[in-house]
């Protein structure tokens, strides 16, 4: 696999390596379980309820192998939550990503997934702006493979962790859910 010839070919590449995504925090604790199916020969009659437009906060976050980049709400400016859109990824980009990303010394790899906002031409003309050709995704020189959930560090450990932590508390509204998103993220070591 070509993620494996470059680690390979680089020792330091898994720490210039920003794994990104995004996630749904809904207040009510409802956890999205689409991969789980009930197979039997027998209709289980099983009846899920859940509201049908929870409160909820989308959050992005960039892993590496030294450091979680700080969270990004997609909000709007009252603070209610908004659907990720390829301006509104861009803006994110810019005002989050891009800044920290200048600081570092070695030029740094970019990895998400093949979402539409993260796709769009004027997305990945942006990103190219910033990290080169060091760009793993849909439409890139390496391209992310399709349909290969649980790949990322943010799939495979933050998501999951930081579900079973931020609920423990029964937040009551979006802010304190956000705070407690903020405050487990920041005790999480490399």
């Amino acid at each position: 696999m070509r993620l494996q010839d470059l680690a390979n070919d680089d020792p330091d590449f898994l720490k210039k390596l920003i794994m990104s995504d995004e996630a749904h925090f809904h207040l009510d604790g409802f956890i999205n379980k689409q991969n789980c199916r009930i197979w039997g020969t027998e209709n289980p009659r099983i009846i899920q309820q859940h509201t049908l437009h929870p409160l909820k906060c989308t959050v992005w976050c960039g892993v590496t192998a030294e450091e979680i980049i700080d969270p990004y709400f997609f909000e709007d400016d009252a603070g209610n939550q908004v659907t990720v859109t390829g301006d509104r990824y861009r803006e994110m980009l810019q005002n989050l990503l891009q800044p920290g990303v200048a600081a570092k010394p070695d030029r740094m790899w970019f990895q998400e997934d093949g979402a539409t906002a993260h796709t769009a031409r004027d997305t990945l003309t942006l990103l190219q702006g910033i990290f080169g050709n060091q760009i793993i995704s849909r439409s890139c020189e390496i391209q992310w493979p399709p349909r290969s959930p649980d790949l990322t560090a943010p799939d495979f450990f933050l998501w999951g962790y930081l579900k079973e932590k931020v609920y423990a508390n029964k937040p009551n509204n979006i802010e304190e859910l956000k705070a407690n998103i903020e405050a487990e993220i920041r005790p999480i070591s490399p």
